[in-house]
C-alpha cells in the first residue's frame, strides 16, 4: 500500500483521486491547502483524517510515502524538491516545472535522494498511445506529425471581463503553451525525439501569457506541427502522415479512438478498450514503479522531460513570455 498525500485541492485532483481509488494499492492519508478550512472540507469528502497547511509539517510527515502535486507551475519545483528531500516520491502534475532550470535541479533531487519523481502527463500512459507506437510503422516512413488542442478557458470570460485569474497569470507560470500546448507537444518527444529546429509564434494576451499559438518542429526526415489554444475551441482531430497511410487520433489528450487510413482506401481501427478515467494509468504505472524500487519511468523519462522543457523554454522565448521563475 502507497500512502499518499496531495497538494492541491482543485477539479484536477478530484479527477486524479476518482481514478486512483480504482487502484488496490492507493491510500490516500492527508490533505494540504494553505487554508485550514480548505483542507479539513476536502478531506472530509475522502473520509481523510490528516490535514497540513504547513508544506515543511506534511513533507516530514510519516504518514506518507508519496505525494501528488497539483499546485500552480511556478511552486512545482519548490515543493517537489521540499519532499524528495525528505525522502517522498513524487507524482508532479504537467508541466514539471516552470522552465528546464528548474526540472533539472528537480532531476537531481530525485537522484539524490533515490526517490521516485514522474510528471503526470497521462496521455504517453494510456493504450491507446501505446496502440499507436506499436502500430507506427504500418504507415511507412513517418513525413508529418499534426495535432490539434484548442480548449476555450472557462476562466477567459473573466480575463475578457478585465479579471485575471491565475489560468492567465504569469506568475504562475501559466498560458496557453504551458496547460495546452503540452498535450500536444509530449507526443512527437515520445515518439520522434528533440527536432534540429524550433519555430514558435503566439499571441501574446496583455498580461503576459500566450493566449493561443503554434510550434514548428523539424527533424531530419519529417516536420511536426502543433496548434493549441485557450481562447478558442477546435475539434480537428491530430495526425501521423506516412509514406503508406495515416494515423488519425480523435483527441491528443485522451486518446480514446484510433484508426489508420491507407492509401490503397483501407481502414484499420487500432483503438484499444480503456479506462474513462485516463489518470488511472499514469496513477498505475507510479504506484508500480515504487513497488518494483524503480526510481524513473521508462515511458515519460527524465530525458523527455528535459526535451520538452527546452523546445517550450524556446518557444516561450520566441513569443515573448516570461515568467518571474526565469529570473532566479
Amino acid at each position: 500500500m502507497i500512502r499518499f498525500g496531495i497538494i492541491g485541492t482543485n477539479w484536477i485532483t478530484d479527477r486524479l483521486l476518482k481514478a486512483a481509488m480504482q487502484i488496490e494499492d492507493f491510500s490516500l492519508k492527508a490533505v494540504y491547502s494553505r487554508s485550514s478550512e480548505k483542507a479539513e472540507e476536502f478531506a472530509a469528502k475522502y473520509g481523510v483524517e490528516t490535514t497540513f497547511t504547513d508544506l515543511e509539517s506534511m513533507a516530514k510527515s510519516d504518514a506518507i510515502d508519496a505525494v501528488y502535486i497539483a499546485s500552480p507551475n511556478s511552486l512545482h519545483a519548490e515543493q517537489a524538491i521540499l519532499f524528495m528531500n525528505h525522502k517522498k516520491h513524487v507524482l508532479c502534475e504537467k508541466p514539471l516545472a516552470s522552465n528546464v532550470k528548474e526540472v533539472t535541479e528537480m532531476i537531481q533531487a530525485a537522484k539524490e535522494n533515490r526517490v521516485l519523481l514522474m510528471e503526470a502527463m497521462k496521455s504517453t500512459f494510456l493504450p491507446n498511445f501505446k496502440s499507436i507506437q506499436e502500430n507506427l510503422h504500418k504507415i511507412g516512413t513517418v513525413r508529418r506529425y499534426t495535432a490539434s488542442y484548442c480548449q476555450y478557458s472557462s476562466r477567459y470570460d473573466a480575463y475578457r471581463s478585465g479579471t485575471v485569474l491565475n489560468a492567465f497569470d504569469p506568475t504562475f507560470s501559466n498560458g496557453s503553451l504551458m496547460d495546452i500546448g503540452i498535450y500536444a507537444l509530449y507526443p512527437s518527444i515520445v515518439l520522434f525525439g528533440k527536432p534540429e529546429t524550433i519555430k514558435a509564434s503566439g499571441l501574446l494576451l496583455s498580461s503576459g501569457v500566450d493566449g493561443e499559438g503554434s510550434i514548428l518542429l523539424q527533424y531530419k526526415d519529417k516536420d511536426a506541427v502543433m496548434m493549441y489554444s485557450k481562447i478558442t475551441d477546435s475539434a480537428l482531430p491530430s495526425e501521423i502522415q506516412g509514406e503508406e497511410g495515416t494515423i488519425i487520433i480523435d483527441r491528443i489528450s485522451t486518446i480514446e479512438k484510433v484508426e489508420i487510413r491507407y492509401r490503397d482506401g483501407r481502414l484499420e481501427d487500432i483503438s484499444k478498450p480503456q479506462k474513462e478515467d485516463t489518470m488511472y494509468y499514469e496513477m498505475k504505472e507510479f504506484i508500480d514503479l515504487i513497488q518494483n524500487d524503480l526510481y524513473e519511468s521508462t515511458i515519460n523519462t527524465y530525458e523527455n522531460s528535459i526535451k520538452v522543457m527546452e523546445v517550450m523554454d524556446e518557444a516561450r522565448k520566441q513569443i515573448g513570455v516570461v515568467y518571474p521563475a526565469d529570473q532566479n
